[in-house]
């Protein structure tokens, strides 16, 4: 089953009241599909939960996955090969599978990452 994979540009999108994303994160949910993100990309938008009660609420409702020192030597490698720079957009290309689709602001970026670690997923800009 494919997952959705969310990196700091669709949280953000959440945040601002985005509904495509917002939708797509419904629909995913209610068709049992996993929805996750990981710490980085939670730090990376989290400012304020009393003003950002969306992204609570959507915080809430899917996986948040930890950031452990094995994933961090994974993303530098991944940096390195890619000769990129971005530790949060290399954690969350990680996050992925084959077939899973990320959601990104930054599709060139991501669809990069996942090309070079070998992850055939279906990148999507938000």
């Amino acid at each position: 089953m494919s997952a959705m994979v969310l990196d700091a540009g669709a949280l953000i999108a959440i945040d601002r009241g985005d509904r495509e994303v917002s939708t797509q994160v419904d629909e995913a949910i209610r068709n049992g599909h996993p929805v996750r993100t990981n710490a980085n990309a939670v730090a990376q938008v989290w400012r304020n939960g009393a003003r950002q009660a969306q992204l609570a609420h959507v915080l809430r409702t899917i996986e948040v996955a930890p950031f452990a020192r094995g994933d961090g030597y994974r993303a530098g490698e991944l940096l390195g090969a890619n000769r990129t720079k971005d530790v949060v957009d290399a954690s969350v290309a990680l996050l992925a599978k084959s077939a899973d689709r990320v959601y990104t602001s930054d599709p060139r970026d991501l669809r990069a990452l996942c090309d070079t670690a070998g992850i055939k997923a279906v990148v999507i800009g938000c």
